[in-house]
């Protein structure tokens, strides 16, 4: 914020928070989820993850931003007999549409874009009712290789983001470089 060229806008923000009226404007890289107190060498599974978040509910919600309702965990779609459960749905409610999250340890690889496009389409299809928007879906995974990304979502028109999320805040050291780093681009 100090380094910010335009002030005013810079105090409006703080004064009402981030304003959400299109996808990308509740897109954080990274997220952060310090609110769930891992131990710094911990070796935590989706499944910690998860919980972690359903037991930090209104912290993970204050992350994501305004206009996030909770409508469940392991929500499950049934396809031919087969069972998929996506990690977390919300429904935004300016945006008017559901928001599914798909929740991974390490880095995410090109199978997790194909899922959550399964999710999407699911969702569009059969939960959708006629006033909703197409739904978001958000893959939060450690690590995030955006060539891969990119040559996977190229052309393609859903409405998929993929972040990163991070358990805890840079040191001050990486704070600084980062800050460096912005400033030379």
């Amino acid at each position: 914020m100090a380094i910010g060229k335009d002030k005013e806008k810079i105090l409006e923000l703080s004064k009402k928070g981030q304003i959400i009226q299109s996808e990308e404007d509740f897109i954080k890289n990274p997220h952060v989820f310090e609110f769930m107190n891992f131990p710094e060498n911990y070796e935590y599974t989706e499944n910690d993850i998860e919980k972690a978040i359903i037991n930090n509910l209104q912290h993970f919600l204050l992350e994501l931003g305004k206009g996030f309702a909770f409508i469940g965990r392991q929500q499950r779609i049934t396809l031919n007999n087969r069972h998929y459960f996506v990690d977390l749905v919300f429904y935004h409610v300016k945006l008017k549409c559901y928001v599914l999250i798909d929740l991974k340890i390490g880095e995410v690889a090109h199978e997790h874009i194909g899922q959550m496009k399964l999710y999407l389409g699911y969702y569009e299809k059969e939960v959708n009712d006629t006033s909703d928007n197409e739904p978001i879906g958000l893959i939060l995974s450690e690590e995030k290789d955006d060539i891969m990304v990119e040559y996977a979502m190229l052309k393609d028109t859903s409405k998929l983001i993929v972040s990163k999320y991070q358990l805890y805040l840079p040191d001050l050291e990486q704070l600084k470089n980062k800050v460096r780093e912005i400033i030379e681009k």
